[in-house]
């Protein structure tokens, strides 16, 4: 019996990963802020490698990208979300979208400033 609880709990997780694996596809393939933000994410990485950054600036380049990542795809769901609730521009739904934006802003803006924090002392050596 344990074995068939394991193996139903683990296709729970395997439909759940499908499911993320799809949503993350779909971001990737049609949003093209979130295509800059991967291929931003992409030259951080090969300049982590370049510079040979510490395990520790590592962990928070990883932590700051991911964080852009993600509220890059929570402002894409609030905007689905208010497109079907609100299919004519209300201005109430433009203050949501612009909110929503403006959390994506303010991470960028967090990002590039850890970025250059741990960057610029790697070039001026």
């Amino acid at each position: 019996m344990k074995f068939v609880n394991n193996m139903r709990r683990f296709k729970s997780f395997a439909i759940s990963l499908r499911h993320a694996i799809n949503g993350l596809s779909y971001a990737v393939s049609n949003e093209k802020n979130f295509q800059n933000e991967i291929i931003v994410a992409c030259l951080v990485i090969a300049a982590m490698i370049f510079y040979k950054v510490s395990p520790s600036e590592m962990i928070v380049l990883f932590l700051v990208i991911m964080g852009v990542l993600v509220m890059e795809l929570l402002n894409t769901v609030m905007e689905r979300i208010a497109d079907i609730l609100k299919p004519k521009v209300h201005p109430y739904v433009r203050v949501i979208k612009d909110l929503m934006a403006a959390s994506v802003l303010v991470s960028s803006l967090l990002a590039i400033i850890i970025g250059l924090i741990i960057f610029i002392p790697h070039i001026m050596a």
